[in-house]
C-alpha cells in the first residue's frame, strides 16, 4: 500500500481505500477535501490526519497517478484488420500442412480451433481489405471440404476406434457432418445460393442425426475431454452449431418441408438439455436463435443475456476457465475452474475467444453498441489484439501450452477469428476513445 504523510490508502479497482471507505477514482481533486472532510467526521480517530484536508487531496492525487496510473492511462482501441489476416491466413496454412491433420485421400481434419473459426471470419476481414475474391487458404479449405462430402462413403472417419475408445468412428461422422455443412452453408449464403455440395453435406448431417437415447435430436461429437469443443458436454455445442448452419443457408432452407421434423428434434434437445450447459454452450445457443428464432423463447434468451452480463469482468472481457464448465456446480467443474487437468492455474484474466464469442452472440441478437455490456466488450477486443502477431490472447482450459507451439495457437486462433467477427460485425465503431474514459466507477 502506498502511503501519503500519516495516511493509508490503497487504489482497489476503480476505486481508492482510504481506511475502511472507498472513493470513486473518477473524484476530481476539487471534490476530495469534501469527501475526506466526511470521512473525518464518521471517523473521530481520523480527524487530526484530515484536518488539512486540502493537502492531503493533493497527496492522494499524486499517489493515485503514480500508484496506479494504469486505471487512467489512455489505452488504445483501434484494431488492425490486415495483420488479423495475416495471421489467420499462417495458421491455416500451418494447419493445412500438419502432419497430425492429415487424412487420406489427400484431404486434412477441418478442427473446431483453426479450420472452422478460420472459414467464419476470414470472409469478413476479405471485405474490409477490398480483396477481389477468396484467398488462396479459403479456396484448399472450401476445396476439402468439397472433396470430403463428395468422397464422404469413401474416405475415412478423422478418427476411428482402432487405436481410440471405441464409438470414436460415430462421433467423428457427427462431427465432421455438421462442420461440413456450416462452412459450405457460410460460403453459400455470401453467394445467396445454396450449391449441390452443401445440400449434401445437409443431407450428410440429417442422417446421422441421433433417433433414440438422450441424445435424440443431436449428433455424435467427438470426446477428448477437451473443453470448449471436444468433451462431454460438447455435443450440445455440436447441436447449436447445426442449428446455426441451418438458418444461415440461402434459399430459406430452413423452411424446406422435409427438414421440420428433424428441426422439431433438434429444437426439443437444445431445450431439453439446456439446465446442465455451460455458459458457452448457452452464448453458442443465443447465436444459434438468431438465426433460428424458434429455437428458445424470449425468457430464455433473456436469461442468457442476464448470465453473461453478470460474468462480464471489471477489464470489460470475459474469462473463458469460468465459463467453460457444465452447470450444476459439481465439484470436479468449481476445481476446473482454478486448475488445469495437469494442476497448472487456470488464468484469471479476460480472454479473447471467450470475449469474441459472447459479443458476436449478443450482436446477432440485434443488441445495441450503446448497451454498457456490449460497449465494454467492444473496448476490450480492440484494445487487446497483439500488436506483433494480430492475434488474440487465448490459451488452453485443459493444460498448460507452450504458446509458441502448434498446439499452443489452438486457442489463440478461435479467439482472433472470433473477435474480428464482433469487430468487424460493429463497423468501426470502437475506433475513438478509450477503455478508461468508457468505464463506469460503479462497476466493481
Amino acid at each position: 500500500m502506498p502511503k501519503c504523510g500519516c495516511l493509508i490508502f490503497a487504489i482497489v479497482r476503480n476505486y481508492v481505500r482510504v481506511g475502511e471507505y472507498s472513493i470513486p477514482v473518477t473524484q476530481t481533486v476539487g471534490d476530495l477535501p469534501a469527501v475526506l472532510a466526511r470521512i473525518a467526521k464518521r471517523n473521530s480517530t481520523m480527524k487530526v490526519r484530515l484536518r488539512l484536508g486540502h493537502v492531503l487531496a493533493m497527496c492522494l492525487a499524486a499517489g493515485m497517478l503514480t500508484a496506479c496510473s494504469h486505471i487512467q492511462k489512455t489505452v488504445t482501441t483501434s484494431w488492425d484488420p490486415k495483420a488479423a489476416a495475416a495471421y489467420l491466413d499462417q495458421r491455416e496454412v500451418s494447419w493445412m500442412g500438419w502432419p497430425g491433420s492429415a487424412r487420406d485421400h489427400e484431404t486434412f481434419c477441418v478442427s473446431c480451433h483453426t479450420g472452422l473459426p478460420y472459414a467464419l471470419s476470414r470472409p469478413v476481414l476479405r471485405r474490409a481489405l477490398a480483396e477481389p475474391g477468396p484467398s488462396i487458404n479459403e479456396r484448399k479449405l472450401i476445396e476439402n471440404v468439397n472433396k470430403r462430402v463428395r468422397l464422404w462413403n469413401e474416405v475415412e472417419p478423422f478418427y476411428s476406434d482402432k487405436g481410440y475408445d471405441s464409438g470414436k468412428t460415430a462421433e467423428s461422422r457427427g462431427t465432421e457432418a455438421v462442420l461440413n455443412a456450416l462452412i459450405l452453408a457460410r460460403y453459400d449464403a455470401e453467394n445467396r445460393r445454396l450449391e449441390d455440395s452443401t445440400r449434401a453435406a445437409f443431407k450428410n448431417m440429417w442422417a446421422l442425426q441421433q433417433a433414440e437415447g438422450s441424445g435424440l435430436g443431436a449428433w455424435s461429437w467427438l470426446q477428448f475431454s477437451m473443453e470448449p469443443w471436444e468433451a462431454k458436454d460438447s455435443q450440445y455445442y455440436g447441436a447449436a452449431l447445426a442449428a446455426i448452419a441451418v438458418g444461415t443457408a440461402p434459399e430459406d432452407y430452413r423452411l424446406t418441408p422435409e427438414i421440420q421434423p428433424k428441426l422439431s428434434l433438434l429444437r426439443d434437445y437444445l431445450n431439453r438439455e439446456y439446465a446442465t450447459q455451460s455458459t458457452m454452450n448457452r452464448v453458442v445457443l443465443l447465436w444459434a436463435s438468431a438465426k433460428l428464432p424458434e429455437l428458445i423463447d424470449s425468457e430464455r434468451r433473456q436469461s442468457i443475456i442476464t448470465q453473461v452480463r453478470d460474468a462480464q469482468q471489471s477489464d470489460g472481457g470475459w474469462r473463458l476457465s469460468s465459463l467453460a464448465w457444465p452447470n450444476g456446480w459439481s465439484l470436479d467443474s468449481l476445481a476446473r475452474m482454478r486448475l488445469r487437468a495437469d494442476w497448472t492455474r487456470q488464468e484469471g484474466r479476460s480472454d479473447g475467444y471467450a470475449t469474441g464469442l459472447i459479443t458476436f452472440a449478443l450482436q446477432q441478437t440485434g443488441m445495441s453498441t450503446a448497451d454498457p455490456m456490449m460497449k465494454h466488450g467492444l473496448l476490450w477486443l480492440s484494445s487487446n489484439q497483439n500488436k506483433e502477431d494480430g492475434s488474440w490472447p487465448s490459451s488452453s482450459i485443459n493444460e498448460r501450452r507452450k504458446a509458441s507451439s502448434n498446439v499452443g495457437h489452438f486457442m489463440r486462433d478461435a479467439a482472433t477469428a472470433y473477435a474480428v467477427l464482433a469487430l468487424s460485425e460493429n463497423s468501426g465503431a470502437t475506433s475513438q476513445g478509450s477503455v478508461a474514459e468508457s468505464r463506469s466507477p460503479e462497476r466493481r
